[in-house]
């Protein structure tokens, strides 16, 4: 489902679950006031349509019963409809000063449910943040999405759900299928350890300062257990080597890995004159564990 063809509303005061989220000032206003103009060099695109934030925080419900974690919460756009849904502890993680200024307001407003920590998402571990049930909201900054996604996958298991917006070209290579442009090392591992499902795109226009690219909303919900037996780091060599040169035949793509290319692939019936993005997650996870 797509807002591609909406146009953002207006921002409206929200029925809140706590109702002295109503008297805060509207969003425009806290952004004016504590001169908080996007800066690139953080990755900022402010998503401030607030019938947009809430229907993101709907998509991660139920909240009512979890710890979330939102990563990049700027103003507070999304951190506001997170608590509105009902969200019992926010914990929002954020870098700029100015923000964390103007989240200081929201915090005062919903004391004991919104925690605040100054740093950077990156050097941080939203599992050690937090208590379970547990789950990633957020809005991530274009520039570094990917890395935080793969940073957070080595304790998918950990999190009830993860609900994240990413530019759509990056949202569709997590879905992407085998022999498809988009499938590559990023479908694989993410596909091994979640089911992601692609929910509603939000158009640039809904940002200040809108960004060049339509972004989308991604649920990944955590497996039980990987989808087919396999080393983590087995499986992400062989992806890195087989997409590394995805139009080489397999024998030669993963020559820079092991020396016998056509013995690997014989021990994991995987045809020799086959690409990388031919295979399955579970062809890929037979490499791996030939590998070992």
């Amino acid at each position: 489902m797509s807002s591609e063809g909406e146009r953002p509303a207006a921002e409206e005061p929200a029925q809140a679950a706590d109702p002295r989220l109503v008297a805060l000032s509207p969003l425009r206003e806290v952004v004016a006031r504590h001169g908080i103009a996007a800066r690139r060099s953080l990755g900022q695109n402010f998503l401030l349509d607030l019938n947009l934030t809430r229907r993101i925080a709907r998509a991660a419900a139920p909240l009512a019963d979890a710890t979330v974690v939102e990563v990049g919460a700027g103003p507070g756009g999304l951190t506001r409809a997170l608590l509105a849904e009902g969200a019992r502890r926010v914990v929002a993680i954020e870098r700029d000063p100015r923000c964390l200024a103007a989240l200081g307001e929201l915090a005062a407003f919903c004391p004991g449910r919104l925690d605040l920590l100054a740093g950077d998402a990156l050097a941080l571990d939203p599992a050690e943040l937090s208590e379970p049930p547990r789950k990633i909201v957020a809005n991530l900054p274009y520039n570094i999405a990917t890395a935080l996604l793969l940073r957070w996958l080595d304790r998918i298991r950990e999190y009830d759900g993860l609900v994240l917006m990413f530019q759509r070209e990056v949202a569709e290579r997590l879905v992407a299928a085998p022999r498809s442009k988009a499938y590559g090392r990023l479908s694989v591992i993410v596909q091994w350890l979640a089911a992601p499902r692609l929910l509603f795109d939000v158009p640039a226009r809904a940002f200040v300062p809108p960004p060049k690219v339509t972004s989308t909303i991604v649920e990944l919900l955590p497996r039980a257990a990987p989808l087919f037996p396999a080393a983590k780091a087995s499986l992400e060599r062989v992806t890195a080597a087989a997409f590394g040169q995805r139009r080489k035949m397999l024998r030669a793509s993963l020559k820079p890995l092991v020396a016998d290319a056509d013995g690997l692939l014989r021990r994991a019936n995987v045809v020799p004159t086959a690409r990388a993005e031919e295979l399955s997650v579970e062809q890929f996870c037979r490499l791996a564990r030939a590998l070992d």
